[in-house]
């Protein structure tokens, strides 16, 4: 880093001028940031970085996860990355860290590395980071509350007495989501009012542990329990597990180990999406597979099965020269996709912005899509694993009908698919029947909502719809080939 790392005080409790002094020595340094990413798209993340912040990200041996260096006037450019669901500030990393081989002396090391570690640096950033979160609370109206974390989503583990440090070891936690940046309206004094209490005021912590790998002689809760007290004791903060002002992360993956500061409270992922269906995909997974494909202006692009719409949200927000169509059988659905596409067109109002989103809806069918051949670019779409949606039996018919009816409006020689299921036996089984209208190009695999699923990534050939082998079998007499060869398997 560029500036030298100084001892923290415990309550940070700072006069006005001592303040002023720090932010302006501190202004501008050098930070290392580390964001969590959907596991497999880490590459895609770090082209992302680089393209918009100019650095050059890492990939962490832990999947999921990478890391790049900024400048801090550069910290409001981070928090506008589609690819990322996590944001924090890196305290310390450990490359190869010798972990004891009894739990009493690892713990005792971790306790003893609470008080030597350089705090003051990300300690500086997690206040610059709250001023804009601060700043973007009052465009939106002063509406800053946490929300309640929805059903099925990892809950923080219940904390101890008052008083005793508090930890956590669960992977996913509540962030609070980023919204756009605008023109601030004064307030410049009431802002540096504002940050003057908050340094008076004592904070409140937790310690979020997560890790990986079996040659560890303690457990994730242990870890985070001892190391929390030992940041608890040299800070003298307040532990408490649901409003905390700092979230302190202790992240092991075998060897490495990473010290964080969060910067962000709840998952990024969820920026984009106010109406949520039973399969809502993520935002970032769903921006992350419309970078495999690359879209140019003019691009026509579809999403056959939209679900909720994230997918054509992202990309009409982020491919704003590109049309999107979106479509789905389900009312429901479309009615969801409806309300997310209203809800960022009025938030660019909102931001001064007249101009509406290159989007269109429809509810249709998707075997039977009511568009020309040959007339889109590139088809992107989360099919049904089966499971919440739809069957596995029903999969059998549904995946050849629906790559044939996509060959047949795609543009051939040019156009694409990335299409993402969990159900690969019979997507893969499905496509080598198609090898005169598809080529499959290598597959992204990735973690979804715990399920193993693959981004299948395809190449329209050449060859014009109707005159191959694929396309002159009906659906019908497709789907009794595929019952047939199930029953002799």
């Amino acid at each position: 880093m560029s500036t030298p790392n100084e001892s923290c005080d415990g309550n940070l409790n700072t006069d006005a001028n001592t303040l002023a002094n720090d932010r302006e020595r501190l202004s501008v340094f050098t930070v290392t940031i580390g964001a969590t990413v959907p596991t497999g798209f880490e590459h895609t993340a770090a082209e992302e970085v680089g393209e918009k912040i100019g650095a050059e990200a890492r990939i962490s041996k832990d999947r999921g996860r990478i890391y790049f260096e900024i400048s801090t006037d550069k910290l409001p450019m981070v928090h506008h990355l589609k690819s990322v669901d996590n944001l924090f500030v890196i305290v310390k990393e450990f490359e190869n860290y010798h972990f004891k081989d009894t739990k009493e002396e690892a713990l005792s090391d971790l306790m003893q590395l609470a008080s030597q570690l350089p705090w003051a640096d990300a300690l500086e950033v997690w206040r610059m980071n709250n001023s804009l979160k601060k700043r973007r609370g009052r465009r939106r109206g002063g509406n800053n509350t946490k929300p309640k974390p929805s059903k099925g989503e990892d809950a923080p583990v219940p904390a101890m007495d008052e008083g005793d440090a508090v930890v956590t070891t669960t992977e996913k936690v509540q962030r609070e989501p980023d919204a756009p940046q605008g023109k601030e309206e004064g307030g410049s004094s009431h802002e540096e009012e504002e940050l003057e209490d908050d340094a008076t005021k004592p904070l409140k912590f937790r310690v979020t542990c997560s890790r990986a790998g079996d040659k560890h002689s303690f457990a994730s809760n242990e870890a985070a329990r001892d190391f929390g007290g030992a940041v608890q004791e040299f800070f003298q903060w307040k532990a408490d597990m649901t409003k905390f002002d700092v979230e302190v992360l202790l992240n092991i993956a075998n060897n490495e180990m990473v010290i964080g500061v969060a910067l962000t409270e709840e998952s990024l992922h969820r920026r984009n999406i106010t109406h949520f269906g039973p399969t809502t995909l993520r935002s970032t997974l769903a921006y992350g597979m419309l970078r495999l494909c690359q879209p140019q202006v003019s691009d026509v692009i579809i999403d056959p099965m939209c679900g909720t719409g994230a997918i054509p949200v992202e990309g009409c927000i982020e491919w704003q020269h590109s049309f999107f169509v979106a479509g789905d059988n389900n009312d429901m659905a479309v009615s969801r996709t409806v309300n997310n596409i209203n809800h960022i067109q009025k938030r660019k109002q909102d931001g001064g912005s007249a101009s509406g989103l290159p989007v269109d809806t429809v509810q249709w069918d998707l075997c039977h899509l009511p568009m020309r051949t040959s007339s889109v670019d590139i088809i992107v779409t989360d099919m049904p694993f089966g499971k919440r949606i739809g069957s596995r039996k029903k999969n059998w018919d549904l995946y050849p009908s629906c790559l044939r009816e996509m060959a047949r409006v795609c543009r051939p020689g040019t156009g694409k698919a990335v299409l993402l299921t969990q159900d690969k036996k019979c997507f893969q089984k499905a496509i080598s029947r198609m090898g005169g209208l598809w080529r499959k190009l290598p597959t992204v695999w990735v973690n979804v909502g715990g399920l193993h699923a693959g981004v299948f990534v395809l190449k329209r050939t050449s060859s014009v719809y109707g005159t191959t082998p694929e396309d002159v079998r009906s659906p019908q007499e497709d789907g009794e080939a595929q019952s047939k060869s199930r029953e002799k398997q």
